[in-house]
């Protein structure tokens, strides 16, 4: 099949969407299919152009500045419609998706969507809290009427299947987690001369444990509460040091509250690391803290396990059949007192024991079984299309 991916956010990128997306693009190739992705022109992308990867030009979004808003041309789109598709496949709401609905419809291409982000719990980076529940309520709206134009939709997990259901959405809804390529996480590829040299580089002292997050460092992610109970993990466990690699808004805001709360000694908000190394930074961990509830899938919790970590997070329903509370990670409530709780039974002999099992439970999430299920998908997809015109 010829197939077209339009994304708002694809590598160099580095957040779930453009791992997603990177991944599909990958996989699919090798399973012998001609794939085209189109995405905003990013920092770094003139390294990464390739004959199959089209890259738009973009200027920074104002509401989230680390962020690109693409500008397709009438030029680019007739370029994108000269590639006549089989399906496309869309992954954005926005922008890219609005170009990628118009080179389907001009193609009769069939139309697959992803819906990667719950976006009623942005709404503040636009409303600051004012009107945000109208702001939410029409966000829903607008969900329910895009995913409704397509043949099929594709979901990570069944959170965000029930969500689109209360929104409306009547379309098929294929539930695909997204996949990675799992062997890359693997403990043993990783030298202790490696580790050790991404360790210096952290600013990580030899014999202190590390607690990382690695992500996009917003609001939504709440990596201010790892923050606020980080202060008395360290009273009790005062060999831990807390590694944030990853950029976005809160940055600078989280090296200030480290200030603020007499533990900059024993944190390093690093920034940004390049995708091709990321492994290289879970490698170096041996807890990973999430205390996001914003979800759909999070895929960091399934590189931290392939790597070997004790994930450590705010249980979601995002988190079904990906970590089971003792077995493959340490669940909590959504309370700074049970976050602290359950950084301290991930740095115990029980935490230690989970990480050696934990690459075992992320074997599931490989690119092959996904791009396996999304090619099922699109075959659907065709079907369903040929069928009503």
């Amino acid at each position: 099949m010829k197939i077209g991916l339009f994304t708002d956010t694809f590598y160099p990128e580095i957040n779930g969407v453009a791992t997603s997306c990177l991944s599909l693009e990958r996989e699919l190739t090798r399973r012998g299919h001609e794939v085209h992705v189109f995405a905003p022109k990013c920092k770094g992308w003139k390294e990464h152009e390739r004959d199959n990867i089209h890259y738009i030009a973009s200027a920074p979004l104002l509401v989230l500045r680390d962020r690109n808003f693409a500008f397709p041309t009438p030029l680019t789109k007739w370029d994108a419609v000269k590639l006549d598709f089989d399906v496309v496949h869309t992954n954005s709401e926005f922008v890219m998706g609005m170009f990628g609905h118009h080179v389907a419809r001009a193609n009769d291409a069939a139309l697959v969507h992803t819906y990667h982000t719950v976006w009623e719990d942005y709404t503040y980076y636009v409303t600051h809290g004012v009107a945000d529940k109208t702001a939410r309520k029409i966000t829903r709206k607008y969900s329910q009427w895009w995913c409704d134009r397509f043949e099929r939709v594709i979901v990570p997990t069944g959170k965000t299947e029930d969500l689109l259901r209360r929104y409306g959405v009547k379309a098929p809804i294929d539930v695909i987690p997204s996949g990675m390529d799992i062997a890359r996480f693997a403990p043993a590829l990783h030298s202790s001369a490696d580790i050790a040299r991404v360790r210096e580089e952290c600013g990580v002292r030899p014999g202190e444990r590390v607690l990382i997050n690695i992500g996009r460092l917003a609001k939504e992610k709440n990596i201010e509460r790892a923050m606020r109970v980080f202060p008395a993990l360290h009273e009790r466990c005062p060999d831990v040091r807390f590694v944030i690699v990853g950029e976005g808004p809160q940055r600078e805001h989280l090296a200030q509250m480290a200030q603020e709360l007499g533990v900059a000694d024993a944190v390093s908000v690093v920034g940004p690391r390049p995708w091709e190394r990321i492994d290289d930074y879970y490698a170096m961990g041996d807890v990973f803290v999430s205390a996001s509830r914003s979800e759909t899938q999070g895929l960091t919790y399934v590189e931290a396990m392939a790597s070997g970590l004790c994930v450590c997070a705010v249980n979601d329903q995002c988190l079904d059949g990906v970590i089971e509370d003792g077995v493959s990670g340490v669940l909590t409530e959504d309370t700074d007192e049970a976050l602290l709780a359950g950084l301290i039974r991930a740095f115990s002999e029980e935490g230690a024991r989970i990480a050696a099992g934990a690459p075992g439970y992320a074997q599931p999430f490989s690119t092959e079984a996904f791009a396996e299920k999304v090619e099922a998908c699109y075959i659907r997809a065709v079907e369903d299309n040929a069928a009503g015109k």
